[in-house]
């Protein structure tokens, strides 16, 4: 049984601080430590990995707490026209970030700071931190546990992390159900409007920290759970713009049940395949309904569209119309490195079974046919 105070007294003791800053985490996080408690039958390894995780998140938010307290100024950082990439899972958002951190003029939230955002990386020391050789092991020992993953999808400590690391330190994230068998935190968290402006609020202020010693301050950020939520990024961020990459909704449910089941199994005895599946199909069709709901209020003129199909031929192609959209400044050396990372990262297909996960292409088509003839020209 996990406790909340105990998770909270365990953090002071480890980092010897005691300030969270605002407590407006604590909720969340009672609220997932009682999902864990009542839904998720830790495996063994589950049982050292999962408590481990949720302090290491503690300690990470007391540390960038106390950075705070000791330097105000981070707080005069500006995130400036943030790009978020918002999108169906496994629809090549992992290999867009990767494609955009190509591009020396452009800031992505990478793996190891993202895990390890204290001290503030320096410009200095950002290509050889102490940090990264700990990422590499902490990798090293996930891809031990989920083997799997090397064929799912690009891998690398120093390249693009996922925007959930930094909001798991509001305890405002999706990406906890990647992970453990939680519904019925999931189901309060996307019905929270509250909770995940909050989470956005830490988001913004995790960047600010990890900007103020390291530029460039051009940001590139990724997560799929962005489309739940960008109402809030827009309350935080005013200025943001959004890429949404497209991919027909079966093979991508498909595929992102397939890898999250890959993870959940190695931490939990219930994965449940069926269920979890069933989850999936109707939380993303929310979130892009939200996400469209968004974008008709706002307009097109903050929203770029990549078909996933295209991407894998010639991601080129799809990332010079991004740049004249974006007013960046694209050149033939750009072009050249996103080849190289192309041509050294292999796509390796990896077999799915919709039926295990208790998907059905009809209903599948008839629930997402919203999204699916607004954006045929991408699928």
């Amino acid at each position: 049984m996990i406790e909340t105070g105990k998770l909270l007294d365990q953090a002071r003791e480890r980092s010897g601080l005691s300030d969270f800053g605002e407590e407006d985490f604590l909720e969340p996080l009672s609220r997932l430590v009682d999902s864990i408690n009542r839904e998720c039958e830790l495996s063994p390894i589950g049982e050292q990995s999962v408590p481990e995780m949720l302090l290491t998140q503690l300690v990470n938010r007391l540390e960038i707490e106390s950075w705070y307290a000791r330097h105000p100024e981070i707080d005069d950082e500006q995130i400036v026209a943030p790009v978020f990439t918002a999108s169906l899972p496994r629809t090549g958002t992992t290999a867009l970030g990767f494609i955009m951190a190509q591009d020396p003029e452009t800031r992505v939230l990478r793996n190891w700071e993202a895990y390890h955002p204290c001290p503030p990386p320096e410009s200095a020391t950002e290509h050889n931190d102490p940090r990264i050789a700990v990422a590499q092991r902490e990798s090293d020992g996930l891809e031990a546990m989920v083997p799997e993953l090397v064929n799912m999808l690009p891998r690398s400590v120093t390249g693009p992390e996922e925007c959930y690391i930094i909001k798991s330190y509001a305890f405002s994230a999706y990406g906890f159900d990647a992970i453990i068998n939680v519904p019925s935190y999931v189901e309060w968290l996307v019905h929270s409007k509250d909770v995940l402006l909050s989470g956005y609020r830490y988001h913004r202020r995790v960047l600010k920290l990890l900007q103020w010693h390291c530029p460039p301050r051009r940001w590139s950020l990724r997560t799929p759970e962005h489309l739940f939520s960008m109402d809030a990024i827009d309350e935080v961020y005013p200025d943001a713009r959004f890429i949404m990459t497209h991919r027909d909704p079966a093979k991508a449910l498909a595929s992102v049940c397939s890898l999250l089941y890959e993870i959940r199994r190695a931490h939990v005895l219930n994965p449940q395949p069926e269920a979890h599946g069933k989850r999936q199909q109707e939380y993303w069709a929310l979130g892009l309904e939200r996400a469209l709901a968004f974008r008709d209020r706002v307009g097109e003129a903050r929203f770029f569209d990549i078909s996933h199909k295209r991407q894998v031929i010639d991601p080129a192609e799809q990332i010079r119309p991004l740049y004249e959209k974006l007013g960046w400044d694209y050149d033939d050396g750009l072009t050249a490195r996103i080849k190289q990372w192309q041509e050294g990262t292999p796509r390796r297909p990896h077999p799915v079974s919709p039926g295990f996960f208790g998907l059905d292409p009809e209903d599948i088509a008839q629930r997402y046919r919203f999204y699916s003839e607004r954006f045929a020209a991408f699928l």
